[in-house]
């Protein structure tokens, strides 16, 4: 059994809130300086920076976990995480199809910057990455799964796009098997009974990346392994 130190909810310089220093490189860096020793960069309804953390992710010998952070219909924000890196950015090029057509305003939103593994700007994507998508959660959960992902709806007990807060409950049918919870303040028991619980810092600068203090225990520290343990839920 592999006892890993966990951040499983960061942002990179492509989600607009994030801040311009959260680079592929800044962001493993930052993370083995700290003894962490699996990671996941969930940025807002997009992967296309994950190729580049993995080959960080890689150099500083971090297991990655390729996720997302996608807003539904409702503005829930429900976590994705998937079997590969691939698959995540093909998922991030379909979910792109259930986005509105807006226009980032980099003066207001921040930047959204795709990065290469050396921290060069290959480009700055232009469509606002943080509006909600078309996708109901319920239609969300489901589609996640067909792609070989698990959906884990983020802070649950926190902000207007905690789904406890906005919906004001997880719905029974979508079948909810994993949860992440604000650890900083209350939820309610019943929501977390029966599933696994993630705590993570949604880190939008360097220095909010949690400190070893979290752990994930593991059979073997591999993705699969991660997504089982999601998918089982918890006694």
């Amino acid at each position: 059994m592999a006892t890993l130190f966990s951040d499983l909810h960061l942002h990179s310089c492509l989600s607009p809130c994030g801040s311009d220093d959260m680079t592929p490189a800044n962001i493993c860096g930052m993370a083995a300086l700290k003894g962490l020793q699996i990671i996941a960069v969930t940025d807002h309804n997009t992967a296309l920076n994950l190729p580049s953390v993995q080959k960080c992710a890689e150099a500083y010998g971090l297991l990655l976990i390729p996720g997302m952070e996608i807003t539904t219909r409702e503005e829930v924000h429900c976590l994705g995480y998937f079997p590969d890196v691939d698959t995540a950015v093909r998922f991030s090029e379909m979910l792109r199809g259930h986005m509105p057509r807006a226009k980032n305003r980099p003066d207001y939103f921040g930047h959204q910057y795709i990065m290469d593994e050396e921290d060069g700007i290959l480009r700055e994507e232009d469509e606002l990455l943080i509006g909600a998508s078309d996708l109901p959660f319920t239609t969300l959960v489901r589609v996640i799964r067909d792609w070989g992902g698990v959906p884990v709806p983020a802070h649950i007990n926190r902000g207007s796009n905690g789904i406890l807060i906005n919906m004001g409950f997880i719905p029974r049918e979508a079948g909810i098997t994993a949860v992440e919870v604000w650890r900083d303040l209350p939820c309610p028991a019943g929501e977390q009974t029966g599933r696994t619980v993630l705590h993570s810092s949604d880190a939008h600068y360097l220095e909010d990346i949690y400190e070893p203090d979290v752990t994930v225990r593991l059979p073997e520290p591999t993705v699969e392994a991660f997504l089982s343990l999601l998918r089982e839920g918890s006694t």
